[in-house]
């Protein structure tokens, strides 16, 4: 059996919602958790808070956009701790509006978080991997990218986009037998920072209003996240859709 006490675990957008309750989740189980993000106050209470329970927790403030900010992330984990056993790739944006709303600055940025952010996890953590024939890539994706939804399409599309490239690294994995893990998370309504994002007036009091109704914590990710991390090295759940019971998403 796998189990998620002493691995080495990296945690992208880890200063607050799905990020930061994984971190807690995690460290709870004995993992040695590496935290990036880019609000330095948010990291470090999270570490003093992890650390104050007797846990492991260090942290650096990283631009996942920043090729070099992850890469430094990775070579921290393995400086401090030897090595690494998990990226939970969880950074991400969504600041959604129709097209014809041409917010085209808006979907530059969430192309450069979602999609290139993820890009540069993975190649920041693909040598380490590699070479030791292990490793556990995770990442976030989102209902809005296995569905299309009105006000979502560049965001859905940065969405789908990790949904292929996670596919692909998990089947190019098992074909040069390095035995990478992978696991995509397709969340719907969950409690986080991301409708802070939205500058669009209908489509956010929308979003507002369904997160609102239907919204769950961001523990029920983080549980998740611990669930695959603990299964047996010889296996791999590649998808989790996971939002409330109550919402038709």
């Amino acid at each position: 059996m796998s189990t998620i006490k002493n691995k080495v675990v990296i945690i992208t957008g880890a200063s607050s919602g799905i990020g930061e309750a994984t971190a807690k989740v995690l460290a709870a189980k004995g993992a040695k958790v590496v935290l990036g993000a880019r609000r330095e106050d948010r990291l470090a209470k999270l570490a003093e808070e992890i650390q104050a329970n007797g846990e492991q927790a260090i942290y650096k403030v990283i631009d996942v956009a920043n090729a070099d900010d992850t890469k430094q992330l990775v070579q921290l984990a393995k400086d401090t701790y030897g090595r690494v056993d998990v990226i939970f790739l969880n950074a991400g944006i969504m600041p959604s509006s129709p097209l014809s709303a041409l917010k085209t600055d808006e979907w530059e940025t969430m192309i450069d978080v979602n999609i290139k952010g993820v890009l540069n996890g993975i190649a920041a953590v693909l040598p380490t991997f590699t070479a030791q024939k292990s490793g556990h890539i995770i990442t976030t994706s989102s209902v809005a990218g296995l569905k299309a939804y009105p006000g979502s399409g560049v965001y859905g599309a940065t969405k789908w986009a990790v949904r292929d490239l996670m596919e692909v690294l998990r089947i190019e994995s098992a074909l040069e037998g390095t035995n990478i893990r992978t696991a995509t998370i397709y969340p719907a309504a969950i409690n986080t920072e991301l409708l802070d994002t939205i500058t669009d007036k209908t489509t956010s009091e929308g979003m507002t209003a369904l997160y609102k109704q239907h919204g769950i914590s961001p523990e029920r990710i983080a549980n998740v996240v611990a669930f695959a991390i603990e299964q047996p090295d010889d296996t791999n759940i590649s998808e989790f859709t996971i939002g409330p019971t109550t919402q038709p998403w």
